[in-house]
């Protein structure tokens, strides 16, 4: 699960050219702009991601004055990713003592805090009508962000990994699975029934989804992982005509594990599915500069060149570590 709220060390305090009561606080990958003196580098703080729902009562600011906005019954505001004199910021720092008691460095303090994922509202045509949870048997597709993982990217840069790079597509995330010989499909976060006018049922259907998963192996426990674009989702800025399903992972749930990038196109291509743009499926990380990765992440779409592509996802080759970098100029410019 992503953390969306942590106990975090301030590595640096920089000043912010032209600004006398703000400076730019760093947070291993992430900057956020912050009141001048407020923190010193060495401090402990909370630091919350960009897409957190921050209840009201802990930072009345964020609502500038204005009535708050409610999300799942709570009264806050939504992170977003910002630029404030000219500097990025993304996220929120509060005081270590927000937390109201003692709380380890690198500790998950969300649900302590009560603060949660926004995410998006689903239409009628993609919400469907929930079969059940998520399968437990399947881990949710959520890529940790290159930010959180400093000392992960020096560490695989010195031992000169190579990693699969894909485009990370604006969709919907979309599961299809066979287990015990039953087939089914899921949103991000549920298992859907079959019903008339479910966008993800009818990509399924048409692509027939469930056919070449049991002629390819009936007696093999897998799921099938990726993005659904199109039509009435995220405001199908690819421009495509009709909803397309592209994977990106294949998850061997028997053995636990997903398939390598190499193994896990090869399945693609035998089931004739459509799958993510690959953009190189042998990169050096070279210098491991997590600002150099998110520069690579800022580029045109390979699916539609006249919009901006949302960011690039790492895999290793040999099926070890992930990640994605979103784009910032994308995240800057977006309008949900």
């Amino acid at each position: 699960m992503r953390k969306l709220a942590t106990i975090r060390k301030i590595d640096a305090i920089s000043p912010i050219e032209g600004a006398d009561a703000i400076e730019v606080a760093t947070l291993g990958g992430w900057k956020v702009v912050v009141k001048k003196g407020e923190y010193t580098v060495g401090d402990l703080a909370v630091y919350c991601e960009i897409d957190s729902w921050i209840p009201h009562e802990l930072a009345p600011f964020l609502s500038k004055g204005k009535e708050p906005r409610e999300f799942e019954g709570i009264k806050g505001e939504r992170l977003r990713t910002v630029k404030l004199r000219g500097q990025l910021s993304q996220g929120l720092l509060l005081p270590y003592a927000t937390c109201g008691i003692i709380v380890a460095e690198g500790a998950d303090v969300s649900e302590l805090l009560g603060i949660i994922k926004w995410e998006k509202p689903m239409n009628a045509q993609l919400a469907g009508m929930a079969k059940g949870n998520f399968p437990a048997l399947i881990p949710k597709t959520d890529q940790e962000r290159v930010q959180n993982l400093k000392k992960e990217i020096e560490t695989v840069t010195a031992d000169g990994l190579l990693f699969e790079v894909t485009e990370k597509l604006e969709g919907s995330s979309m599961t299809v699975y066979q287990i015990d010989g039953e087939f089914g499909v899921c949103s991000r976060n549920l298992d859907l029934k079959e019903t008339e006018g479910n966008t993800f049922w009818s990509v399924a259907r048409k692509e027939d989804i469930e056919g070449k998963m049991k002629r390819l192996d009936a007696q093999w426990d897998f799921a099938i992982q990726g993005e659904l674009i199109g039509p009435g989702i995220q405001g199908n800025i690819y421009k495509l005509t009709q909803p397309e399903f592209r994977v990106f992972d294949v998850y061997d749930i028997m053995a636990g594990a997903y398939l390598d990038p190499a193994h896990r196109r090869a399945v693609v291509a035998v089931l004739g599915l459509l799958h993510v743009p690959i953009i190189t499926d042998g990169k050096d990380l070279g210098v491991g500069s997590i600002d150099e990765i998110l520069q690579w992440a800022e580029d045109r779409s390979l699916l539609n060149p006249t919009v901006e592509r949302e960011g690039i996802v790492f895999k290793e080759c040999n099926g070890g570590m992930s990640f994605k970098a979103i784009s910032n100029s994308y995240l800057i410019n977006s309008k949900d």
